[in-house]
């Protein structure tokens, strides 16, 4: 059911949003793009006279705990949100300690059509993670309607994302504005996408993607490998990749995506140059090698401006893209060139050519954001292992459950 078929006036609606952000040592929030993708939902449900109850997850409390076994309550609490989310959505938001209980029930009942609460941390109780029935039963006592809008957690068959659904009729839960877009982005690439089809693959590890990359094979024409990941095709291929990251365990894995892509007429295009550094550092010795030709004492910190090239010609002439995965250690500014350049390339296809263009969560937004292009692309997912999972065709948790 759409969001828009619910009856949400005077109703309390409970909402699973996903606030897990990044917070700095000061508590403040780094990358807002979570909190951004949630703002819709609310501001419709705040317009058509709901009171809203927002739960949602932060990092992993669980298992960081606390010396004596406790949870770690000031450094995964939600609370360091609230001020930020105010600010987006324009009205005050109260927050309670808890996210079932006494005080927690009163506060719900204690708010009002219009205004907007957050509970705590979902995953301050071991059952979220669990899908504990008896969990989710006392989160859904807090709502008369439930709304999914938690895409980056939809692949997890959590108390908070998939159990709690269960409590609802069909007529009383819907999906939020933000995962309904989620899921039409990558309708837009799953169905019958404008060809050419372009996925930029990146990341450290082929392992982690093999399910994509594989699906890849019958959706794209072209996959375009960087990031880590590329050292190990290197590497099976009899090429050198000194001290680079590699799967040197999957090398024949590697090959056999190579021989499927060219039993299916799919390009794979690997990098013909690699920027090396002598350490693991942004202020180290670089220099730029051939792919397959990286010294003993070096390592694979970026793609080469070749290699830049080469890609960007095969994007700008993409009507449809997929973005998962750094081509380098974005993160350091003097290994960062080749990331931001696919980044410009994918927004100049956007706004050139008139591309499709996914950019699949993960590290990948934080490089979208990184290059202030986030609002030259079609779409930014706000959830990385949700998309990819969408991506590969498997039917996660949390969509299933809304749909019953």
């Amino acid at each position: 059911m759409q969001l828009e078929q619910l009856d949400v006036k005077d109703k309390k609606v409970l909402v699973r949003v996903d606030f897990n952000v990044p917070l700095d040592q000061e508590q403040k929030v780094t990358d807002d793009t979570r909190l951004r993708g949630a703002v819709p939902t609310i501001k419709y449900l705040l317009e058509n006279g709901a009171s809203v109850i927002l739960m949602s997850h932060l990092g992993r409390p669980q298992k960081k705990k606390l010396e004596d076994g406790s949870i770690d309550r000031q450094s995964f609490s939600l609370k360091p949100v609230v001020n930020h989310l105010e600010e987006l959505i324009g009205c005050q938001v109260a927050f309670v300690e808890d996210t079932i209980g006494e005080t927690a029930k009163e506060a719900v009942e204690a708010i009002e059509p219009g205004q907007v609460l957050l509970l705590e941390n979902t995953r301050f109780y071991a059952g979220e993670e669990k899908g504990d029935r008896d969990l989710a039963e006392k989160m859904a006592a807090l709502g008369e309607v439930y709304v999914n809008d938690a895409f980056g957690t939809a692949h997890r068959e959590h108390a908070s994302t998939a159990t709690v659904a269960s409590f609802f009729t069909t007529d009383k839960k819907a999906f939020g504005k933000l995962m309904e877009a989620e899921l039409e982005g990558a309708k837009k690439l799953l169905h019958d996408p404008a060809r050419p089809v372009t996925a930029i693959v990146g990341g450290a590890k082929v392992s982690d993607k093999i399910q994509l990359l594989e699906k890849l094979l019958d959706l794209a024409d072209n996959v375009l490998v960087g990031g880590a990941m590329a050292y190990t095709f290197s590497l099976a291929q009899g090429g050198k990749v000194g001290n680079s990251l590699v799967e040197a365990d999957k090398q024949e894995l590697a090959l056999e995506l190579l021989k499927k892509a060219e039993v299916k007429g799919v390009r794979i295009v690997l990098p013909v140059d690699t920027k090396v550094g002598k350490e693991f550092s942004n202020d180290t010795v670089s220099e730029i090698v051939a792919s397959g030709e990286i010294g003993d004492e070096w390592e694979g910190l970026d793609i080469g401006p070749e290699t830049i090239e080469l890609f960007k010609g095969v994007i700008a002439e993409s009507k449809s893209i997929l973005w998962n995965g750094p081509m380098g250690v974005f993160e350091m500014s003097n290994f960062a060139i080749g990331t931001n350049a696919i980044a410009e390339a994918v927004a100049a296809a956007t706004r050139d050519n008139g591309a499709y263009t996914l950019i699949g969560g993960g590290d990948s937004v934080s490089a979208i954001n990184q290059a202030g292009l986030a609002e030259e692309v079609s779409f930014v997912s706000t959830g990385g292992g949700a998309m990819l999972e969408l991506l590969e065709g498997k039917e996660l948790p949390g969509i299933k459950a809304v749909n019953g």
